[in-house]
């Protein structure tokens, strides 16, 4: 997967580094959060990159659907906004054991062997996508995701996670490293324009595989939230070395003007209505699909502002224990990690365990701006700890929530206590108080009984006790 945002920024850079008018031209920018750009640039002579209409997007991973998302997308599917109808494209595979000396040169890793190529078709894709889904995740565990984002409050109680990923990675792909086949494919449509910068993308993660095997690297991952960290290293590299790439066919460099990469992450905006499935998935899974490509980006530029060179095999070495860390590189460098927390205990009769995990710093910035305002996004940086957990009584079609997370100070977690009662208000129909003080929320909601609690630094919600015992 790959996300366009860099090459714009390439370009528009050139353009400051006192490239002529003429050789480069940029379109519109407009948008929301996490964006998508459209440019055009051309260079003469004849023989130099001509890109064509761009629109920026991405897909990836995060949260909660985080070994549903990243297990089978990590075959790394690049997302193109520019179609063009089916072609020959002579020589395009040709290039790529020149690709690969140059991105031998920027990393000094060394290739070890070929990387064969194919092409394939939206059709294929999209059969590739469901047989990966099937071949890699239960019916049960997608079940399990889906009801965790509808709890939390991410995505409606219609959702249907596995038909929107596919819809999603089929309508904006244009290429894909799949790492069990050790095999790249472009699909088809892809205007001949976009193919290099997409075959350097694509050849970094191949390069990357050959030396750290992907599969088990991403598999190593110790929870949810360090596998987020690790696909970000994965795509984020990837996205760096594209870039820098592009960059050095016009004279520049990331590794001589880091700061290039901070101006690249600025921009933002929406697909402007020519990607609906896109624009109507619900704001976590957007935000988590972009996530490894503009955050990981940033963390890949700082790795390597810091530690030269050997920052691509190090983070590979010694990857990133959370997506904290690749918001907040000095946390990775500090090797500071986010506390264990437990969730409140609740034993019922006939509840058993039916999905837990890391409810990480990016979980909580979008549910905080999601249901919160726009002053409270900054306080997820605070966080230092979370996790969820979801009990499930099958008999009775019943389910309870179990949340809990540790802030760094007491003042951060009373400022969460009071987001996390605005996301509980809203995201049900029904909401009555029974009990409220600055440390103790209670009432009943859609599911049953609430209790949420302040500790010191410590949150906690049980959401959807029984209101009164149930027989088996």
């Amino acid at each position: 997967m790959f996300v366009f945002l860099s090459v714009f920024y390439c370009i528009d850079f050139a353009r400051r580094l006192g490239f002529p008018p003429q050789d480069c031209w940029t379109g519109r920018a407009r948008g929301e959060r996490y964006g998508w750009v459209s440019l055009q640039w051309r260079a003469e002579p004849e023989g130099k990159y001509r890109f064509g209409l761009l629109a920026v997007n991405a897909a990836a991973k995060g949260g909660v659907l985080r070994f549903f998302l990243i297990y089978f997308l990590a075959a790394s599917i690049v997302l193109s906004q520019e179609q063009s109808p089916p072609a020959a494209r002579p020589g395009i595979f040709g290039e790529i054991d020149e690709l690969l000396r140059e991105l031998e040169k920027i990393t000094g890793l060394k290739s070890l062997r070929k990387v064969p190529s194919d092409t394939i078709s939206k059709e294929n894709l999209k059969k590739f996508l469901e047989e990966r889904i099937q071949e890699a995740v239960k019916p049960e565990e997608i079940r399990a995701e889906q009801i965790a984002l509808q709890m939390l409050g991410f995505v409606p109680a219609e959702f249907d996670l596995k038909k929107m990923t596919i819809d999603l990675l089929t309508e904006q792909a244009a290429a894909f490293y799949d790492y069990k086949k050790k095999r790249l494919f472009l699909l088809d449509s892809n205007a001949s324009s976009l193919q290099r910068p997409i075959l350097v993308h694509e050849l970094a993660h191949a390069l990357a595989d050959q030396h750290f095997d992907l599969e088990k690297y991403l598999l190593k991952g110790k929870s949810d939230d360090a596998a987020l960290a690790r696909m970000a290293v994965m795509e984020g590299q990837a996205t760096w070395l594209m870039s820098e790439y592009v960059l050095s066919q016009l004279g520049a460099s990331l590794k001589r003007t880091p700061e290039m990469a901070e101006w690249m992450n600025r921009l933002s905006g929406s697909s402007g209505g020519l990607y609906p499935v896109f624009d109507s998935a619900p704001l976590y899974l957007r935000e988590t699909l972009m996530f490894p490509y503009t955050k990981g980006v940033l963390f890949q530029n700082a790795v390597i502002a810091k530690m030269g060179d050997a920052g691509f095999a190090e983070v590979f070495r010694n990857p990133p224990a959370s997506s904290q860390q690749i918001l907040h590189p000095q946390k990775y460098f500090d090797r500071e990690r986010p506390v264990s927390v437990e969730p409140p205990q609740v034993k019922l009769r006939g509840y058993t365990r039916l999905i837990e995990g890391t409810f990480g710093e990016l979980d909580h910035e979008i549910l905080f701006r999601q249901y919160g305002d726009e002053a409270t996004p900054p306080l997820a940086e605070r966080w230092r700890g979370g996790v969820y957990r979801i009990l499930e009584n099958k008999k009775q079609n019943h389910r309870i929530l179990l949340y809990a997370s540790e802030w760094i100070d007491t003042r951060a977690a009373a400022a969460a206590f009071l987001t996390w009662r605005k996301a509980m208000q809203k995201k049900w129909r029904r909401f009555e108080v029974s009990t409220e003080s600055s440390t103790e929320l209670s009432g009943r909601c859609d599911w049953g009984i609430f209790r949420l609690q302040l500790f010191d630094r410590r949150v906690t919600s049980v959401e959807g006790l029984p209101e009164r015992p149930r027989r088996n």
